[in-house]
């Protein structure tokens, strides 16, 4: 049966902190929420899995580790344009549906997805700025990944048993990109989290 995962923030924070230097207060609340979720997180249940969803975070919103905005908010991109959005509280709105939150969720299809998959309605649709809540972020990124919402691929597919695959794990967000950079974010939170594990 699945078990909640929980560690030590404190010993996580001097793990992080010996290899990557300071982190600003911002950065401490923004890990700290994170920690929080994973440990609340009873689908989450391989500190791998952990581990890469924090290194795609690191990556994905500039070592912030805060939900934020594509930056240039999808300007010259189809996604960019703003589209109209009928919505249950019976106003129209017209919305530009770039990426948002900690794994850059784009185009209004996919936001009407994991707003139906997240119960949230469609507020995600009507207010894609919700996308940056952290713990809606949170949520969005956790099921994007564990159900392969974002390209098809998901985490089961390369980190299960003794298969742990940083490398072609970043096909679950974006094909190939940057995938030595991530590979090595998650090696290293692999250990954070090994280290700092207590149940």
């Amino acid at each position: 049966m699945p078990e909640f995962m929980k560690f030590d923030h404190t010993r996580f924070f001097d793990l992080y902190r010996k290899e990557y230097g300071k982190l600003t207060q911002a950065k401490v609340s923004g890990v700290e929420n994170l920690l929080i979720y994973i440990e609340r997180d009873l689908e989450v249940n391989d500190a791998r899995w952990a581990a890469y969803m924090m290194a795609t975070v690191k990556h994905e919103c500039a070592d912030a580790f805060l939900p934020i905005d594509e930056f240039g908010k999808g300007a010259g991109k189809p996604y960019g344009k703003k589209v109209r959005a009928a919505c249950a509280d019976g106003k129209e709105y017209f919305n530009a549906y770039y990426g948002r939150g900690y794994v850059q969720l784009t185009w209004q299809n996919n936001y009407r997805k994991l707003s139906k998959a997240l119960d949230l309605g469609d507020s995600l649709v009507c207010h894609p700025e919700r996308a940056k809540e952290p713990e809606i972020a949170y949520n969005i990124m956790s099921y994007g990944m564990r159900k392969g919402s974002f390209t098809g691929k998901k985490l089961s597919d390369y980190i299960h048993g003794d298969v742990c695959d940083y490398k072609n794990a970043r096909r679950i967000i974006n094909k190939l990109d940057r995938w030595e950079v991530i590979k090595d974010y998650a090696e290293k939170f692999e250990s954070f989290f090994t280290l700092s594990r207590i149940s």
